[in-house]
C-alpha cells in the first residue's frame, strides 16, 4: 500500500507549504475492499458477514519505524479481522483511515483473496502489510 488520499496529501501540503498544521491521528483503522479505491476514497468495502475494519493505532509498538532510505513501515502487531459469517467476496485492496473516517492511504494487495463463511479469520501477520512512502 502506498498511495495517498487526496485528503493526506492536502494536509501535508499545507502543514508544510502554508500556515495550516497537521494533527497526527490519534487512531487508525484498517479496511478491506472488493473494488478499487481512489484518491478520493470510494471503492467497494466489505460489508456483512461480521467484518469490521480493525484498529492499529499509530503507536512505536504497533508499527516499525522507518528507514532513511527505503520509506517503508509495516505492522509490528498482527491485524486480525473477524471470521467471515457469510461470503465477503474476493478481497483486493486495503485502506487505512483516521479515527474520524478520513481516508488515508490505500493500495492493492499482492494477491487478492476470496473470503468465504467459514473461513478462517483474515489477517495481516506481523510485517504484512506494508505502506511504503516514496
Amino acid at each position: 500500500m502506498s498511495q495517498m488520499s487526496d485528503y493526506l496529501e492536502g494536509q501535508i501540503r499545507a502543514h508544510i507549504f502554508r500556515t495550516a498544521s497537521f494533527t497526527k491521528p490519534t487512531g487508525l483503522t484498517v479496511h478491506l475492499y472488493t473494488a478499487a479505491p481512489g484518491e478520493a476514497g470510494g471503492g467497494t468495502e466489505v460489508t456483512g458477514g461480521s467484518y469490521a475494519s480493525q484498529s492499529l493505532n499509530p503507536l512505536d509498538a504497533n508499527w516499525t519505524a522507518a528507514s532513511g532510505t527505503d520509506g517503508l513501515t509495516d505492522n509490528a502487531s498482527a491485524i486480525t479481522f473477524p471470521a467471515p459469517t457469510a461470503n465477503w467476496g474476493v478481497v483486493t485492496h486495503t485502506a487505512i483511515k483516521d479515527q474520524a473516517a478520513n481516508f488515508l492511504l490505500y493500495g492493492a494487495l499482492t494477491a487478492s483473496k476470496t473470503v468465504n463463511n467459514g473461513d478462517a479469520a483474515p489477517n495481516f501477520p506481523i510485517g504484512a502489510l506494508d505502506v511504503t512512502f516514496s
